[in-house]
């Protein structure tokens, strides 16, 4: 390919996992790229810790950070190493041959001797106006009760979760630590949750559930204060006081792109080969942060695992005689 770029190491993503990869990468010498993604309704550079206001458990931040400042931070600090950044989204690949194929949203194709993937997983909304919009100025609309749920912006509240699966029982009964009552909102008569999830939630004595009910409106200016709720048997609507509002109907990784080439379980998420490792069924690709994890989702976690990442590239590309 007359007009293509060669690369070492090709990072693609922008969040946590994916600036840690290439601190470590670009530390190791390999000279990594990162691809970061552009803006769409959907997702931003830098992940969904850019629409988090407070960070207050990642280490390290005694008085905590904001989303926004913590992930310029991290790119800032790959860039000190020379990391190079492209500010485009890497549309499709080709890992069926070394040197792999990728392509750019509008650049000509690289080739790259290793890749990592960490492009995350974004979280599903209700796709309510006011809902995505307090969630990014942070009034009170969040999509992770383990990153927000301790701020001090909701103690003390009634706070809503919507969903009925194993995430938003754990969301709804981590809250109960912080909130004056928390309530459950589900379009269903019955969880999907498993049994022993649901009876926790459903036996805490400040949880209650609103059943066959879906939200409708988001009510508030700069803070949320409250939901429009409708009845999904009555058509029934009604109104909720709320100080926050908790969205746990699932996260859907950014894995569509890959076209199928690397291993991915039935909800999308990345499989990798060998057990606590970023190994990947396709020899040279690894994959770190939330596209491989959909179980913690943490931003500290997501760094952990492109350290991993880079760490399993470095020794792969040696052992290659790449690097």
């Amino acid at each position: 390919m007359q007009d293509s770029t060669h690369e070492t190491l090709v990072i693609i993503g922008s969040g946590p996992a994916a600036w840690t990869a290439a601190i470590y990468a670009a530390r190791a010498n390999l000279n990594p790229v990162v691809y970061e993604g552009e803006p769409t309704p959907e997702m931003i550079p830098g992940g969904q810790l850019m629409w988090t206001t407070d960070i207050d458990n990642f280490p390290g931040f005694p008085e905590g950070i904001g989303g926004q400042e913590f992930m310029d931070l991290l790119k800032k600090q790959a860039q000190r190493f020379d990391t190079r950044v492209v500010g485009e989204a890497i549309t499709s690949v080709d890992f069926s041959q070394r040197p792999f194929t990728l392509r750019p949203s509008w650049s000509p194709p690289i080739t790259a001797d290793a890749v990592i993937v960490a492009t995350g997983a974004r979280a599903i909304w209700l796709d309510l106006p006011n809902e995505r919009r307090l969630a990014q100025s942070g009034g009170g609309v969040s999509a992770c009760a383990v990153c927000d749920g301790a701020l001090p912006f909701f103690r003390d509240k009634v706070l809503a979760v919507v969903g009925g699966g194993d995430s938003a029982m754990e969301e709804a009964t981590y809250l109960t630590k912080f909130a004056k009552e928390v309530v459950i909102i589900h379009r269903r008569d019955e969880f999907r949750a498993s049994k022993v999830m649901a009876q926790r939630a459903l036996t805490h004595p400040k949880i209650r559930v609103e059943w066959n009910t879906t939200v409708t409106d988001v009510i508030g200016d700069d803070f949320i204060t409250g939901l429009r709720l409708q009845n999904t048997v009555t058509g029934e609507e009604s109104e909720l006081e709320a100080g926050g509002l908790f969205v746990a109907i699932g996260h859907t990784p950014n894995t569509a792109f890959l076209g199928g080439q690397v291993t991915i379980n039935e909800a999308g998420y990345i499989v990798p080969t060998v057990p606590f490792r970023t190994i990947t069924n396709i020899e040279g690709v690894f994959a770190a942060g939330d596209v491989i994890d959909d179980y913690y989702r943490q931003a500290i976690t997501s760094a952990g695992t492109g350290c991993m990442a880079a760490i399993d590239a470095e020794r792969w590309l040696a052992h290659q005689g790449d690097a």
